[in-house]
């Protein structure tokens, strides 16, 4: 226990919260298996996910604002032989992404209401599995214990492309589980490594330890491939269209919301600290490829016509923000990364919903399958103007916040950085506003296409189990995006302390990449004065 005192801060409560907001949802999957009622199942289901986020709630209620430790913390012994023990805490990053995983899931279950229609109990007990999974990753203060909860969502989110998925489910399923255990490997061997040079497995305790710069390059380099294949950053992006599009609502919303932000939690937890002097030599290169994820991925997003793989490949543009903002190393860059992956967790979560509720009723993701809604179905097309005016960061939304302080810190370290970035918010404003236009008005071609079922009656306007599932998102958008000082409160002293790890760590000249940048931010500079 002696180890941990320095790092971490007794749990104010009276009951340990982290471990039963892991093991509930386990528990509500092993006593569903014994529920044959499909509608008691749903009920069940959704009485779980609820009680999670209920349980989950004093996370917030009850943060510590004025400390950088740890809180909430627990401690099992498990492995003594190799001191390796349950350590389970969160930070001003890790419990934004734990509300995040327990808002979003009884919206999973409630979006799959009518959509799931065989082996629901098997896709309920995947659901909850992935749940606990999922909390354990952002909790866990020991790598070994990161590391079986990163594998632990591997096979559930295989399972609802596999079983669920589309007429691709197959490849989709395939191409996922490869390139995600791909990542796994790397990121085994460099805990591996880890260990062998500190003898511990604690996380707070390998931040501040002191490695050298060429074992640090190692392991970023190992880190990196691991999280950046998660995230997915450029070029290693291209799971991810084809998991979306044959994936169930329900996993495309988890694949958005709360799996692509293990890969710039990874960033933020294990590269920035522990290879510091490495982060800032290769940062050059990073910020390269995040601002070729934002360009590329709204450049794809703008030719498509599947509205699901439109929405697919605007995450691959705006979780390039997430990584561009982490590797600019100042403070409004990494909290404007970590509001941006809380509100692409909204925003995209919301729209792949409202794709699902839409394909349910024409069975078709294409455009022009699906235009000139807006008389037929005006409560629909309400929700999917807002979720597309917050996907591309209209002031008064949650992600125009996030997206601001991005490009400001872009701006603030190097201008051409934010004019290059600019980009990528032009083409998200270009995208959803071409598929707000075709889909609430008409077609390019100006004709509106009739949606008639065999009966010849028109579309159904959402009904009320609906309507709830999409509020619920609403809310969230518009008061991160009116007040979102709270979270930036509740992440500040993190970050504070975070950029204190980074510049202690940062004893290296700058390479000839870094001296490029400066020089042509200067040039910049000259012009504008000029």
């Amino acid at each position: 226990m002696e180890q941990y005192i320095q790092y971490v801060i007794p749990n104010t409560l009276t009951y340990p919260i982290l471990t039963i907001t892991i093991m509930f949802p386990i528990i509500g999957a092993c006593i569903g298996l014994f529920i044959s009622n499909e509608k008691i199942l749903k009920y069940w289901g959704l009485f779980i996910t609820f009680i999670t986020a209920t349980i989950s709630l004093p996370l917030y209620t009850h943060f510590n604002l004025d400390t950088a430790k740890y809180q909430f913390f627990e401690m099992y012994s498990w492995f003594p032989y190799l001191n390796l023990d349950y350590v389970v805490g969160v930070d001003g990053i890790s419990v934004l992404l734990v509300l995040l995983t327990t808002l979003v899931m009884p919206l999973c279950i409630l979006c799959s209401w009518s959509y799931i229609k065989e082996r629901f109990k098997e896709f309920l007990f995947v659901l909850l599995i992935m749940e606990s999974a999922m909390v354990g990753v952002f909790v866990s203060l020991n790598t070994i214990l990161f590391f079986i909860f990163w594998e632990a969502m591997l096979v559930p989110m295989y399972l609802l492309i596999a079983v669920w998925g589309g007429p691709r489910k197959d490849y989709a399923s395939i191409k996922f589980f490869m390139y995600t255990l791909l990542g796994s490997i790397f990121l085994f061997v460099s805990i591996i490594s880890l260990y062998i040079q500190t003898k511990t497995f604690f996380i707070p305790a390998l931040m501040d330890h002191t490695y050298s710069f060429s074992f640090q390059m190692w392991i970023f380099l190992a880190f990196t491939l691991a999280f950046a294949i998660k995230v997915p950053m450029f070029p290693f992006h291209t799971w991810l269209p084809a998991a979306h599009v044959e994936a169930p609502t329900a996993g495309s919303v988890i694949l958005a919301s709360i799996l692509l932000k293990m890969g710039g939690y990874g960033f933020l937890r294990f590269c920035l600290p522990m290879a510091p002097a490495a982060s800032y030599y290769c940062m050059p290169y990073v910020i390269a490829f995040s601002l070729m994820s934002i360009i590329f991925g709204g450049y794809l997003a703008l030719g498509q016509n599947d509205v699901k793989k439109l929405i697919a490949y605007s995450s691959v543009g705006h979780m390039g923000f997430v990584t561009l903002g982490i590797f600019l190393f100042n403070d409004e860059g990494i909290k404007g990364a970590i509001l941006q992956m809380v509100n692409h967790g909204i925003t995209t979560g919301a729209l792949f919903i409202c794709v699902g509720i839409i394909y349910e009723r024409t069975h078709s993701r294409e455009i022009k399958d699906n235009s000139a809604l807006g008389m037929m179905m005006p409560m629909y097309v309400t929700f999917l103007v807002i979720f597309s005016l917050s996907s591309f960061g209209f002031p008064g939304t949650n992600s125009f916040v996030s997206e601001f302080l991005v490009l400001f810190a872009a701006f603030k370290k190097y201008k051409v950085i934010g004019f290059i970035s600019t980009i990528g918010a032009i083409l998200a404003a270009t995208y959803m506003l071409r598929l707000v236009q075709k889909m609430v008005w008409a077609d390019s071609d100006g004709h509106a296409h009739h949606h008639d079922d065999s009966h010849h009656h028109p579309l159904l306007d959402l009904n009320s189990r609906e309507v709830i599932t999409l509020l619920v998102l609403v809310v969230f958008v518009f008061w991160i995006g009116l007040n979102p000082t709270p979270l930036l409160k509740i992440m500040d002293t993190t970050v504070v302390h975070l950029i204190n790890q980074i510049s202690s760590g940062m004893s290296l000249p700058c390479t000839p990449v870094h001296a490029q940048l400066m020089n042509l931010d200067s040039t910049i500079n000259t012009i504008i004065t000029f």
